[in-house]
């Protein structure tokens, strides 16, 4: 990503856009760009692309990421109606277990990818990517007449990511921190509030995310982590899209949608094919299942110089010039040597070692190469 010379127009925030209760401290670290999600303001970048992952590889980032909005799912129906909605088997999960659900409607699209938080036997969180999950979650539970309590709760979620991330929240927390497994989460007290802490984050750096309640207390909890991180070379940062395509991690409304299935993605690892509880995707998957897929998504690496995909994906080409497929994310990686990237293509040419063309324009067409995954 390239910051160009000349001013863009100013972003007018209002009421339709949720102020998070970090956006006072993270506007003072001057953050370069920013984008909307779920409604909510969410920074892109700080420094440069390039320098906030090269950062972030080494130190300790905090994120404002309040634009994980919670769909909380509550009620003597609230394990009947994720079962519903998701092709995963619920049941297994425990409290205090995170858990990845592909949520598939009834066609076999998906409708998003959230982290499920087990609070209790019939009481859950869904931490939700970008789109209105609450709404189709509601128009269900009215549908099925399940007796549930479906609302967002108000949760401003803080993430610490990056190799130090241990250290600065065993200062903070603890020692016995540091042992708390992968997708799990406890309550603990800091700043003058409590919170659900999860190891999780959207970086494959490590780390941990912090599920604020109390508004208030956003900026105090900021600042003693702010503070504490200062021996560690602590920034604010975001979800970098260097990380996440190296690290293999699809953005929902890029890289899927609700036109792609679970196993075009490569989520089948995600899904019970054998469920026994009800499930709206079961018919659907089924199908899938025995027709097999016509698409998948693959890796690309793109040699040469950097390249800056627009809003638009771009579209891929057979060395006979037909189209097959598009490119939805991409990045520069110098670990890398290229230009990475995400692209969903005909199953035919979606093999490792498979060559592709980008169609930039007629003049300009870049190799693109399918690969198993980025390696370090």
């Amino acid at each position: 990503m390239e910051f160009l010379a000349h001013s863009f127009p100013a972003f007018t925030f209002s009421r339709r856009i949720r102020e998070t209760p970090y956006e006072e401290r993270v506007m003072g670290q001057a953050p370069k760009s920013m984008t909307i999600y779920n409604n909510t303001p969410l920074m892109t970048v700080f420094r440069s692309p390039r320098e906030d992952y090269e950062h972030l590889c080494k130190h300790v980032q905090i994120w404002d990421v309040s634009c994980e909005r919670q769909v909380e799912i509550d009620g003597n129906d609230a394990l009947k109606l994720i079962e519903l909605i998701t092709p995963r088997d619920i049941s297994k999960c425990e409290i205090g277990q995170c858990m990845y659900i592909p949520l598939v409607d009834e066609n076999g699209g998906i409708v998003n990818d959230p982290i499920l938080l087990r609070l209790d036997r019939e009481r859950f969180w869904l931490s939700i990517a970008d789109s209105n999950v609450l709404l189709w979650v509601k128009g269900i539970a009215y549908g099925m007449g399940y007796s549930t309590l479906i609302r967002d709760p108000g949760v401003n979620p803080l993430a610490i990511q990056g190799p130090r991330s241990d250290d600065l929240m065993a200062d903070l927390l603890g020692d016995e921190i540091r042992k708390l497994p992968f997708f799990r989460f406890v309550r603990r007290h800091l700043a003058g509030t409590s919170f659900y802490i999860a190891r999780s984050g959207w970086s494959g750096q490590g780390g941990f995310e912090i599920y604020l309640e109390e508004y208030a207390m956003g900026e105090g909890l900021w600042d003693c982590i702010w503070g504490a991180g200062q021996k560690y070379s602590i920034r604010a940062g975001c979800p970098n899209s260097i990380d996440r395509i190296e690290r293999g991690l699809l953005s929902y409304g890029n890289d899927m949608t609700l036109d792609e299935n679970p196993y075009e993605c490569g989520l089948g690892r995600f899904l019970s094919e054998n469920k026994e509880a009800e499930c709206m995707s079961s018919e659907a998957l089924g199908k899938v299942r025995e027709n097999g897929i016509k698409y998948k998504v693959v890796h690309l690496l793109i040699l040469g110089e950097p390249l800056t995909l627009p809003r638009e994906a771009w579209r891929l080409k057979d060395e006979a010039g037909v189209f097959c497929g598009l490119l939805t994310s991409m990045a520069y990686s110098i670990r890398f040597g290229g230009n990475i990237a995400f692209a969903t293509v005909e199953k035919e040419f979606s093999s490792p070692g498979q060559e592709l063309f980008v169609d930039i324009d007629s003049d300009k067409q870049p190799r693109a190469t399918v690969v198993s995954k980025f390696k370090d």
